[in-house]
């Protein structure tokens, strides 16, 4: 062992004040939607498998765990049969997890009931995956959550790990989410539980909620400038706050945590790939385009995308169709948080006078509520592109239907049927009867017929800030399976 036994129980302690009495007395009061499924896992996990809670770093995982640990305290579980380490820890991560459990239980000895055990960032500890399985299949009283910020948790024991964890992804806060945290007056807006329930709305019900919802749109700005990690969307200072999650993500994510987890050295490469998608967020990704803008070769940049993807900082939507359709096609990459280009593009708030930024921004935002609001449901996610460049930003196949979103976040004169081509042609040559546009002004807020290239659907213009906030408040007072 490299350290002494004194000194690694020395950092247990401080990790763990539930031992000695005492409990974390700085957690915040309001907890994220994803906490409810955290719980659940706690009260009865699934088929007695792990936990991962995986996402970015800097999105909360560690306050979760620790609002987790909370409830079982509250709970009346022995503090003696709950563990909390971080790998993120130089000590603990030299030590290893056996090390660490044999010392947790040699000195706080075990009560009745289950163990839990609550272990950050694991992937940067050894052997991580054998331990895992091994616990999983043998100890069945212990109940097991790990945190993870890169996929190589996910993908490199795969053939060790399949069946043995449940994985709970954390995206960046919500609109909603950002509301709570900010401690923001709340608006007088009814709740929503599904999208599809305006349709049946009235127009003085449209302009009523289109009134009240008058806050939300500067706010809404302001989370597209702040975004959603917990600890810049606290800072007052927009400034500070995308300085702060700029240095987060090029200083600790890319040039620390690629060469860490993946040993990444052409450092500078990486971090103009990077650079590039900050540029193109939203937009259907060109490699060849991407490889002689920065004189790199294909296989190079292809291998980048790929991690960037596996720490959390993309989604890449695949292109609407079948076979050769979608391996043929560019995927659109979106970055995993509407605030990351502007504060590595250092945009400040001159993004709100920048009209293409702005708009590719609040595509972004809204990609992201969508895909978190019916993650569960394992919907698949496509973009579609006819000819002339027509194009559906958003499809979400629901298995018997499927529901197109457009962005078009400009004034009410630019989200008339006729600039809407490209929706109304996918509806009527796939015979869908809904669609969504999401808009910018809160009065362009009402249902309006498609009616061209043969379309009889119906759109719903609803206005970015309310569909996010719709999207965030639902998913954390939702009870049951969400409804698009």
């Amino acid at each position: 062992m490299v350290s002494t036994k004194a000194e690694l129980l020395a950092v247990l302690r401080r990790y763990n004040p539930w031992w000695a009495g005492t409990r974390s007395t700085d957690l915040p009061s309001w907890r994220r939607a994803a906490f409810r499924q955290v719980a659940a896992w706690v009260r009865e996990p699934p088929a007695s498998r792990a936990l991962l809670l995986s996402g970015a770093r800097q999105v909360g995982k560690t306050t979760l765990f620790l609002q987790a640990i909370d409830q079982l305290l509250d709970e009346e579980v022995p503090p003696g049969n709950i563990l909390y380490a971080t790998f993120d820890h130089p000590l603990l991560k030299l030590a290893g997890i056996d090390a660490i459990v044999r010392l947790w239980r040699e000195y706080e000895p075990a009560d009745d009931g289950p163990e839990y055990l609550f272990l950050d960032e694991v992937q940067a500890a050894r052997d991580w995956q054998t331990w895992l399985k091994h616990q999983v299949d043998f100890e069945k009283r212990r109940r097991i959550a790990v945190t993870g910020s890169a996929t190589p948790l996910a993908t490199e024991g795969q053939e060790s790990g399949v069946g043995r964890w449940h994985t709970i992804p954390l995206p960046t806060l919500s609109f909603f989410e950002y509301l709570q945290i900010r401690e923001a007056p709340s608006v007088n807006v009814p709740a929503v539980a599904s999208l599809r329930e305006l349709f049946a709305w009235d127009e003085r019900q449209f302009m009523h909620v289109a009134a009240a919802a008058g806050p939300l749109t500067l706010q809404f700005h302001e989370y597209l400038l702040r975004g959603g990690f917990p600890q810049t969307a606290r800072l007052d200072s927009v400034t500070l706050a995308q300085k702060l999650l700029r240095e987060d993500i090029v200083d600790k994510v890319l040039k620390r945590d690629m060469t860490a987890l993946f040993g990444v050295r052409r450092i500078m490469e990486l971090e103009q790939v990077f650079l590039y998608l900050c540029l193109h967020d939203g937009a259907p990704l060109n490699l060849a385009d991407l490889c002689a803008a920065l004189e790199v070769k294909r296989p190079t940049v292809a291998s980048f995308i790929d991690l960037i993807e596996n720490i959390h900082l993309i989604h890449r939507l695949l292109p609407f169709g079948y076979g050769k359709q979608v391996l043929r096609g560019r995927p659109k990459v979106y970055l995993a948080d509407p605030a990351i280009a502007p504060s590595v593009l250092l945009k400040g708030k001159s993004l709100l006078e920048d009209d293409i930024g702005l708009g590719r921004a609040v595509e972004t935002a809204f990609f992201k509520h969508v895909l978190t609001r019916y993650y569960a449901r394992s919907i698949g996610f496509s973009y579609w592109r006819g000819k002339g460049d027509r194009e559906v930003d958003i499809i979400a196949d629901l298995g018997n239907r499927r529901v197109p979103f457009e962005v078009n976040y400009r004034g009410p004169n630019h989200t008339r049927p006729a600039d809407l081509k490209g929706l109304a042609e996918f509806c009527a040559d796939h015979k869908v009867d809904v669609a969504y546009v999401i808009t910018r002004e809160l009065t362009d807020f009402r249902v309006m017929p498609l009616g061209a290239h043969g379309a009889t659907a119906r759109a719903l213009k609803v206005p970015a800030a309310l569909a996010c906030y719709w999207l965030g408040r639902s998913e954390l007072e939702s009870a049951g399976e969400p409804r698009a």
